[in-house]
Order: structure tokens, then sequence, then C-alpha cells
């Protein structure tokens, strides 16, 4: 089945053991009645919402968070059996969920797989014990290698691993064993980030001894070397799928909605969604969130930030949000869209970046359309060019 309108659902778990100390997310450890009050809650809101977009397929859920394997599992796959129940689902529909090397036992893996998921993102960040304390990390690397051992016998064929660099105290020999041992494990997935330093976090205030510039560069590239040297191709600044360029097989389907602009609906708290050009988020007050969804009427009320984009915010995050796909943006597909050429709009932006060798443009042989995309430099200073992309 694939046909009609596309959706796809993120579900947030805003619930963690402990916040570990570079994170920015909505998250936070809680007692079990509250975790209660808000899987009921978030019952109410997946029933309601599949009243809404009934004439939707959908393609993709991920449960992210916080950490989707802290709660109980029975919370989880009864989320997603009411996800089942309220929404046409696509046959072929990727079902993700995040979880943290500690909480992720052998017992819970299997209940997801049977309850119907079928990717697992494991969050490593490192494989080096000492990176992982500073981090705040609750796991060690002998618990990833056991959920990871786990997971593949509780069933699951799509993984998904988490590696981040330019970490506190981190050089790229010790960054580059991560990764190296991470191959080795052959996961169909990996996503691979630089660590940065968001304002709130207790990272922010703390005086730490970052890599220095040259080195993150070296382990930006030395990545990427390395994952294509071992048989994953990028497809996205941050993401590595295992086979070719042209198979898509295990490249994540849910992170490129984001990047293409398709309809994604948040459920739970914060949660953000864009649905057919308009865009919200729900409220990140756990007691409102519970307290509103008490009541059907006030079923409305979980919404804020309500934005109708305009054609040219339009214009603009189809050309920034799809500029971090490695095969760009379909220039044909933005005239169908707009009425006009990138050409007419972006000449200027354009031309400076392909001049200057961080911009290509080229023909898709199966499609015959022709695409804009980042070369290999453009890749390195991605954010430049991409800022470029606003309309003043």
């Amino acid at each position: 089945m694939n046909m009609g309108k596309e959706l796809s659902l993120y579900i947030h778990i805003p619930f963690c053991e402990r916040k570990c100390l570079y994170c920015d997310f909505l998250s936070f450890n809680a007692e079990k009645e509250l975790m209660g009050s808000y899987f009921k809650a978030l019952s109410k809101e997946i029933q309601l919402s599949g009243k809404v977009y009934k004439d939707y397929i959908v393609r993709s859920v991920f449960f992210g968070g916080g950490t989707p394997s802290f709660p109980d599992h029975g919370k989880i796959c009864d989320t997603l059996d009411q996800i089942k129940e309220s929404f046409t689902m696509d046959d072929d529909c990727e079902i993700s969920i995040e979880a943290n090397p500690a909480s992720a036992i052998y017992d819970k893996l299997q209940a997801y797989r049977n309850a119907g998921f079928n990717r697992l993102s494991i969050g490593a960040q490192s494989l080096n014990d000492e990176e992982l304390k500073r981090l705040g990390r609750i796991h060690d690397s002998r618990q990833f290698f056991e959920t990871y051992e786990n997971a593949r016998k509780a069933g699951f064929d799509n993984i998904n691993i988490d590696v981040m660099s330019a970490l506190p105290g981190q050089s790229l020999e010790s960054y580059m064993d991560t990764v190296r041992k991470v191959i080795e494990l052959r996961p169909e997935h990996i996503s691979a980030y630089s660590l940065i330093i968001e304002e709130g976090t207790p990272f922010y205030d703390m005086d730490l001894e970052l890599p220095d510039e040259e080195e993150d560069r070296l382990m930006y590239h030395e990545t990427k070397k390395y994952l294509a040297q071992n048989g994953y191709h990028r497809y996205e600044i941050s993401n590595y799928a295992l086979g070719e360029q042209s198979d898509d097989t295990y490249e994540c389907f849910h992170n490129k909605v984001y990047w293409i602009r398709s309809n994604y609906l948040g459920l739970g708290l914060g949660a953000a969604s864009m649905i057919n050009d308009v865009r919200w988020s729900n409220i990140k007050d756990i007691k409102d969130y519970i307290a509103f969804m008490a009541d059907d009427s006030s079923f409305d009320r979980i919404r804020e930030n309500v934005e109708n984009l305009s054609i040219e915010g339009r214009m603009e995050e189809f050309m920034f949000l799809g500029l971090r796909l490695v095969r760009g943006v379909d220039l044909n597909e933005f005239e169908t869209l707009f009425k006009r050429t990138a050409e007419e709009v972006y000449a200027e932006v354009i031309h400076k970046y392909v001049e200057m060798g961080l911009l290509h443009r080229y023909v898709e042989k199966k499609s015959g359309h022709e695409y804009l995309c980042l070369t290999e430099k453009g890749l390195d200073v991605s954010n430049t060019v991409m800022a470029d992309f606003l309309i003043e």
C-alpha cells in the first residue's frame, strides 16, 4: 500500500534515567505515576490525531526522546499498538526506536521487535569508557556491545549506531578507534555527529578540554574516508548507510522526511510538526499537556508556535534543508512547486558557489531532472552556503 497523502509520525518520550551533560533535548527523570499519566495523555493525542489525519498513509514512525528504552517496554509497545489502531499504516512502514545501552535489555528489545519495531537506533556516542564518563552517559562500552548482540538476537536487521566526535579529552586516535569498532559490527546505518556545546546545558558552563578546530576537521574527514572505504555511503551530512550510493535500502526514510519537507506529525511533549506548509510544536509543560489531553475540547490547546509558511519561507526551506542531502535539491521540483526557477530566485547565490566549486549542477539519469548539490568541498562549509539561501 502506497497511495494518497503521506505522513510520518514522531513520538516524543521525554524520560531519562539521567540527563547527559551535553543534552539540550526536552527530557527529564520522572516518577512512575507521572510517566503513567503521560502515556495516557499521549494515547489520547494519538487517538484524536488519527481521526484528524484519517486520509493519510503513515510511511514512518520514530520514537525519540529522552530515552524511549527507559520506560517500561509495555508502555512503548502499547503506544505503538495505539498508533496502528488510530492511523492507516503503509505495508512497508519504517518503525524506529532509539535505545540507550544502559536500559535496552534483551527482553525489551525482543518485545519491541515483536510489537512491530523494525529499526533500532543505539546511542553509543563513544566506545571509550573515559569519554563516556566525561559526557555523563550512564552506559559503558561493554553494555553497548551486549545491547548490539541482543538486538541482533531479538531479530533486528536494521540497526543504526550514533557516534560523536570532538568530545572533551578526545583525540583523533581514540575517536577513530570507536569508528573502527563500530564498523567491525557492520550495522546497517551510522550517524556521525560533532559535539555542539549548547547554551543551557551543564557543558556550557564548564571549562572543557575540547579538540581544536583542526583536529575536529580531521575527525570529520577521516570518518568520511574510512566509512566510504568500508562500504558505507553518505546520503546526508551526518548520516551513512551500508551499500552503494544508488542503494537506499538502509537510508533512514524518517530522517530524509525532514530534509525533503514531507509531512510529519509530532506527538507528545514539545514535539514539532509540519503538514501542508504549516509548522507548529506541542507545549513543553508536562502537567499542562496531561491536563489538556484529559479533556477532548482542550486538544487544540497543546499546540503553540503555529506558523503558516510564506512562499519565501517555503523556498528557503526547500533549498537549505534539501542541500543537507548529498544528492542535493531537485530544481525541476522547485519550479513545479513555486512556478519560478531556482535560477530566477537565487541566480547570484548559485553562480557564486558554483564558481567557487562549492555547488555543482547535474542531471540525474533516472528522472532526467536537474539537481543542485554541495560538492565535497561544499559539504565541509555547508552551514555558510546554506545560510545564503535565506531570502532577506
